[in-house]
């Protein structure tokens, strides 16, 4: 098929680079030209394991090609969009993107063509973006249809989770539009079945939902670790206890500082804003927001009475990334805890494989940057570990302790043993392990 993506960020590149490996050919658009020259000379704007090697691939066969002009939409079966959805200040998703993506594609595409909505939206939104394209189609008298198609990328293995996917959600309200849709899926569907089809409202409510369902656990896990910490008791002990019973499983259980990246806050406000305009309460997902931000706050706190107490001066950050296997730093925790140190006079060294380019932009100078772990560690007096990449599960803690002027580390992703570190010498404050790791 001939598709056209307009938005080139994770959901728009991953969804132009997979759909162009199983053979349908593609036209990424926006309204970015300088992102567009660096995609067409093989580069890309973000970092996401597997994506630059498979857009570069499929750049080369031919099934794949970028641009910002809209009339190479003029012969496309179906037209992705995939821009973003920032939220306003009220916590609502922006629409603006979205709807002016539609107009611009609605004066090229041709008569019969299939718009899919994968960016993240409010219920109802599908609906304006028909609006819109009826009402421009219509002036050039040809129509077109429009589906809803959410995306269930997890930063760091979305190519992953779009080639391989557990479901392909798909909101559609005439059988053209989902025969369009089967046809399109064909090469992600044959082992079994995983198109699950609703009406377009029905699917936009199930994108917000599976986000804040994920949002929720983290957050009841994180209440408990603070409990944890009061009755010595051991979150992971909990965790494993709970997440045994096939009811609730192990996903998402995990405790730590709190969930950030571009789209549990995001999702997680919008939602409580649909909510709001519609005059329903949503006590359970405001419940997930305020403790994300207690949990988040209680770290720091915990944090900064050390630095007070202690007189720290300087500080190792291992992990700026909202997570790891990504340069996305939106919400990341890292930017409250090292604005909390700067703010206290504490000179920050930071070390992450991918966000330094993104923590740069936020902070410039302001902060060190090393490539090693063990070389951030150099004179400081406390580490904090906030992001859990596979470089600093098993460091050598001899050699950290020997680089470090003090004894404290903030592990906010329970990577570490805390007997472990205590045989060099250093204490580990970790997430709801009990009293004994304070």
């Amino acid at each position: 098929m001939k598709l056209c993506v307009v938005g080139s960020g994770y959901v728009g590149l991953v969804t132009a680079a997979c759909m162009a490996e199983v053979g349908h050919h593609v036209v990424g658009i926006d309204i970015d030209t300088a992102k567009v020259d660096l995609l067409n000379q093989g580069g890309i704007p973000i970092y996401e394991p597997g994506l630059e090697a498979l857009v570069e691939k499929n750049r080369q066969q031919g099934r794949l090609k970028f641009t910002t002009d809209y009339a190479l939409c003029a012969d496309a079966e179906a037209i992705f969009i995939a821009v973003g959805t920032p939220p306003d200040e009220d916590g609502s998703a922006d629409l603006q993107y979205v709807l002016a993506a539609a107009k611009s594609a609605a004066a090229y595409m041709p008569d019969g063509c299939l718009v899919v909505v994968k960016s993240t939206v409010p219920v109802g939104t599908t609906d304006k973006v028909a609006q819109e394209v009826s009402g421009q189609m219509a002036k050039r008298q040809v129509a077109a249809y429009v589906a809803f198609n959410p995306e269930f990328l997890r930063e760091g293995n979305a190519v992953g989770d779009f080639l391989k996917p557990d479901r392909i959600v798909v909101g559609v309200e005439e059988e053209h539009s989902q025969a369009l849709l089967k046809r399109m899926y064909a090469a992600f569907n044959r082992n079994r079945d995983r198109m699950i089809f609703m009406d377009r409202r029905s699917a936009e409510l199930t994108k917000y939902a599976a986000n804040c369902m994920l949002a929720t656990r983290i957050s009841f896990m994180n209440d408990l670790s603070r409990l944890c910490e009061v009755v010595d008791g051991d979150i992971e002990s909990v965790r494993r206890g709970i997440g045994s019973d096939e009811r609730i499983g192990q996903h998402f259980l995990y405790a730590g500082i709190g969930y950030g990246g571009s789209c549990f806050p995001k999702d997680v406000q919008a939602l409580l804003a649909t909510g709001e305009q519609y005059g329903v309460d949503l006590p359970v997902v405001a419940a997930a927001w305020q403790a994300n931000k207690i949990q988040r706050q209680w770290f720091i706190d915990r944090l900064m009475g050390v630095v007070q107490a202690q007189g720290v001066k300087r500080a190792a950050i291992w992990g700026l990334a909202f997570k790891p296997g990504t340069d996305d730093m939106r919400e990341a925790p890292s930017i409250d805890v090292v604005n909390a140190l700067l703010d206290a006079g504490v000179e920050v060294v930071a070390c992450d494989p991918a966000a330094v380019k993104e923590a740069q932009h936020i902070w410039g100078d302001k902060i060190g940057y090393e490539d090693a772990p063990e070389a951030a560690c150099v004179a400081a007096d406390v580490l904090v570990v906030l992001t859990e990449w596979l470089m600093f599960r098993e460091p050598d803690w001899a050699v950290v302790a020997k680089k470090m002027a003090g004894k404290h580390v903030f592990d906010a992703r329970n990577l570490y043993v805390q007997d472990e570190l205590k045989e060099h010498g250093l204490s580990c404050v970790s997430i709801g392990r009990g009293k004994s790791c304070l």
